[in-house]
């Protein structure tokens, strides 16, 4: 079961998600948050797979919570949901670190259906708006980034390749015989060592380096 937290600060929209949420059984929404400051903490508590995000917020903004979410260490899946088509906004929501970009006025199954598929680490945008959007991935990930591979321990390549072949924390915990803190400790390093900002952009970099890893 996916845990999913919504923050957004309009409540009719969370409770239309939520309801469109409990049509499928393997979403399980954990918690709401309708003021983005409190955000951290909410995440922190619950520790969800997936987070709903919304830009434009008072006292603090999409962007300044998805940065603080990163900056914590916080290796949830991230999408963006918001009304917002801007150009500058897509690219600062991918330089800092979501994992999917998708408009309100998104089709209610196809909204589901990419959740599903931010699951499985597929990158997932709304039409209409995906050349603004891998362009932007191409610009936040570096072209010489190989280097950095020396710098990953043998454990930390092995989770890196389990990252790109779409496997959870839960699950590369088992297939590794460790802890998923364990494993939540491996992520955040190879993301660091990397210069990455989500799983996504791991498992692209993996894929691309693939014979080096």
């Amino acid at each position: 079961m996916t845990d999913i937290i919504i923050i957004d600060d309009h409540p009719m929209l969370r409770k239309g998600l939520s309801q469109l949420l409990e049509l499928e059984d393997e979403f399980h929404l954990v918690a709401e948050v309708g003021d983005s400051r409190k955000a951290l903490e909410v995440v922190l508590q619950h520790e969800p797979d997936l987070i709903l995000l919304d830009l434009n917020m008072p006292g603090q903004d999409g962007l300044q919570t998805l940065n603080q979410l990163r900056d914590a260490g916080v290796d949830s899946r991230i999408i963006v949901f918001t009304v917002s088509d801007d150009q500058a906004d897509i690219h600062r929501a991918i330089h800092n670190g979501a994992d999917g970009y998708l408009l309100k006025d998104i089709d209610p199954e196809e909204f589901l259906a990419s959740l599903k598929r931010c699951m499985n680490h597929e990158q997932v945008i709304s039409p209409g708006i995906q050349d603004v959007v891998r362009s932007a991935l191409a610009k936040r990930l570096p072209e010489n980034l190989h280097p950095a591979v020396q710098y990953l321990t043998d454990r930390e390549k092995e989770v890196l390749r389990l990252i790109a072949g779409g496997l959870s924390n839960k699950a590369i915990g088992n297939q590794l015989t460790i802890a998923e803190g364990t494993v939540k400790v491996h992520v955040k390093r190879v993301l660091a060592k990397l210069g990455l900002r989500s799983r996504v952009e791991a498992a692209i970099f993996a894929h691309e380096h693939a014979k080096e890893l």
